[in-house]
């Protein structure tokens, strides 16, 4: 921080955490009062870019619905409790049902926001540690597990992710992404725009598949409409253009990637017609964008949440690797290439690479991957009676009602719930039904350094935020939460409990023994101290190849043909031959804004002004048929639930695909948002179907959900 008074005005850097971008910012402070947040030109990553959910920052901050001291739910209504009678109290009832019903009788949903707060990454696993449960459950399994798991059994670790190295690219191939608003996932590329643009200017192409003219498919080179849940389709029809062609052309890979001819064998038998049909795109324009991605010198394929919330997910996420692969652009400047992160969670003892099935949900066996379960099993597991059923729950900055599979349907489990309790700075759709909640000090009010993002990140870069403000006096942050929870209940369970150090500590280590750092005599010889002296961050430098080394698997071997996936592909095969026509149904997909993020972002006034965009989009022609007009409530149907919502007509969209956005619907009540249970809208997750997963990761299928629309 600079300034020498509280009244002085005073210039502050760090990173925003809303989001995966993690831009750069430039903040100007008086005393207590924020008087403006820019972008900061001198972020290696950013240069400078910021986009409208910044200055959320000190909407989030300033909130006057933002909690900030513990709360406790009583029959009078909630209550303020101390800190420690709250840590005692909750610790108490987790140990109290774990003794009377076993370990598993203890859950623990873990939302988006924890990755984006290193304090809760951590620390937050230490909360229940003590209890030894296996009911443990997160955002990954209605995101983006299919990248973690494709990434295990491929590259030996399920952080193991390629990222599209756009700044040198000449051909970039997109699945179901719309990175004009989300400014990259599991790809961290803060201004989008401009890299696209200068990826154009050097004559780069790029090619984008999405059932909605998004944002992203305005500034694409080529837009093509594809049916949702169908991208395995149109991944296979690549695939077999270039191994029936003998274009592939693998390269130095070809002395470490193994299978890659027997998964070429088993695409060289699937019919490609059959394959453009299921896709909605014809066999020439396939065979065009195969030849012109094996054909570019530097291209690489990359795919995101249509992709990954689909019935096919992980297996679209293996097909997609398996074309960078066949063309020689995995480990290529220009093609998808692996980071080499300041703190490297990957190459460290402390690393976990991944495990799956090791052991499986009590009511449909649904298995583990990393230790935790697929999220569309949670509110079963609480409904359903009989030994093991889930009686307690802790949340950790999530709102699973509004985030996972009908929604309803947990909304009704939590309610039958023991005990439960939330760290959350908001009473929201979740955490009213809360016992506790425990609501940490404001983003601005801690330290920060991205373990995750950086990770998935564009360029190699670091950076270490100070806090912009002290600490309240009586607040605590999450690890210290984390950490106190964790003492008590170890206390209660008659189990020792080593304290972890202070995140900032666990961070020096991690910079230290990091692949620049100061115990590798590396030039930069990087350190917490040192970057507490660059506060616009550090360049690492681009992405650069890594490969045989940075392989995770014993015999540094790319997996080309894992059996699960064989198998899969087996599958799909099998009901592709099988598939009937998909004669006038609906499909239902999400959409993303650049104004918005998941359900954690509408209580900020600013953001959610403007045009309304919690409206049902249909193809005019879709609406027609039904005799519905623009602007009318609309009944919208699945086999989970139903929703009411206004409708708009949109040429944007394929015919047969409708889109609602996620995360609205703050409607319910003893909800404390005032802006957003003000906006209008519905939850996606009221519609989206806990029985519907890619069966091979149990990642929840919200993409292409079959539902039906009539006049309200």
């Amino acid at each position: 921080m600079q300034g020498e008074t509280a009244a002085a005005t005073r210039t502050h850097y760090r990173a925003c955490n809303l989001c995966e971008a993690i831009c750069g910012l430039e903040v100007r402070v008086r005393g207590q009062e924020i008087l403006s947040i820019r972008g900061d030109a001198a972020d290696p990553l950013s240069r400078g870019h910021i986009c409208p959910k910044a200055v959320a920052l000190k909407d989030i901050h300033e909130d006057p619905d933002r909690l900030r001291a513990p709360l406790r739910r009583t029959k009078g209504g909630w209550q303020p409790i101390g800190w420690d009678d709250a840590l005692d109290l909750a610790a108490a009832r987790f140990a109290l049902v774990a003794r009377a019903h076993g370990a598993n009788a203890v859950a623990a949903y873990y939302g988006n926001p924890n990755v984006h707060n290193y304090g809760s990454m951590t620390h937050g696993p230490r909360a229940l540690a003590a209890l030894k449960s296996r009911m443990r459950f997160s955002a990954t399994s209605v995101d983006q597990l299919p990248h973690h798991q494709v990434g295990y059994w491929m590259f030996g670790h399920q952080l193991l992710v390629p990222i599209a190295d756009i700044d040198r690219t000449d051909y970039l191939l997109v699945l179901g992404a719309n990175p004009m608003a989300s400014n990259g996932s599991m790809m961290t590329v803060p201004d989008f725009r401009n890299r696209l643009k200068a990826m154009q200017a050097r004559g780069g192409r790029m090619v984008l598949l999405d059932p909605r003219r998004s944002e992203t498919a305005e500034v694409a080179d080529a837009h093509h409409f594809i049916r949702p849940g169908t991208d395995a389709a149109f991944l296979l029809g690549l695939l077999h253009t270039i191994f029936t062609e003998n274009l592939a052309r693998p390269g130095r890979l070809s002395g470490f990637a193994d299978g890659l001819e027997t998964v070429a064998a088993q695409v060289r038998a699937l019919d490609p017609a059959a394959l453009a049909a299921h896709c909605g795109i014809g066999v020439d324009t396939i065979g065009a964008i195969a030849r012109a991605f094996a054909g570019s010198p530097r291209a690489a394929a990359y795919g995101r949440m249509g992709v990954s919330v689909q019935r096919w997910g992980t297996l679209c996420h293996w097909l997609i690797q398996l074309l960078n692969v066949a063309t020689g652009n995995l480990d290529r400047a220009g093609g998808a290439l692996f980071t080499r992160p300041a703190v490297d969670t990957i190459d460290s003892p402390a690393s976990r690479p991944g495990h799956f099935g090791a052991w499986k949900t009590r009511v449909r066996g649904l298995p583990e991957f990393g230790g935790e379960l697929p999220v569309a099993a949670l509110a079963e597991e609480i409904l359903t009676p009989g030994p093991g059923q889930v009686r307690a729950l802790f949340t950790a900055a999530g709102n699973p009602v509004l985030s996972t599979p009908n929604g309803a349907q947990l909304d009704r489990a939590l309610a039958s719930l023991e005990f439960m309790a939330s760290v959350d700075i908001y009473l929201n759709e979740t955490t009213r039904h809360a016992e506790l909640i425990l609501p940490p000090t404001s983003p601005l009010e801690h330290d920060h350094y991205d373990l995750v993002f950086h990770v998935f990140a564009v360029r190699n870069t670091a950076r270490y935020s100070e806090p912009l403000f002290d600490k309240p006096a009586g607040a605590l942050h999450d690890w210290e939460i984390f950490q106190g929870l964790g003492a008590r209940l170890a206390d209660r369970m008659g189990v020792a409990y080593q304290p972890y150090p202070a995140p900032d500590r666990i961070l020096d280590a991690g910079l230290r023994a990091g692949p620049y750092g100061a115990a590798r005599q590396h030039p930069q010889a990087l350190s917490l101290e040192a970057l507490r002296g660059q506060p616009h961050g550090v360049d690492l430098g681009a992405l650069e190849p890594s490969l045989p080394q940075r392989l995770a698997h014993a015999d540094k071997t790319i997996r080309c043909a894992p059996p699960e996936l064989l198998a899969e592909l087996a599958r799909f095969a099998a009901e592709l031959r099988a598939a009937a026509p998909d004669a006038g149904s609906l499909r239902l997909i999400g959409r993303r804004h650049l104004r918005s993020n998941n359900s954690w972002l509408h209580n900020s006034r600013r953001l959610v002004k403007g045009p309304p965009r919690h409206q049902l989009l249909m193809h005019p022609a879709d609406l027609a048929r039904r005799g519905i007009a623009d602007g009318a409530r609309v009944r919208v149907r699945s086999r989970a639930g139903e929703v009411v919502v206004e409708v708009a007509a949109s040429p944007a969209m394929m015919p047969g695909v409708a889109s609602l956005p996620h995360g609205w619907g703050h409607g319910r009540e003893g909800v404390r948002l005032g802006v957003a249970q003000a906006q209008p809208g519905a939850s996606f997750n009221d519609l989206s179907d806990e029985l519907l997963l890619d069966e091979l990761s149990g990642n929840a299928v919200l993409n292409g959900l079959p539902v039906t629309v009539e006049a309200a």
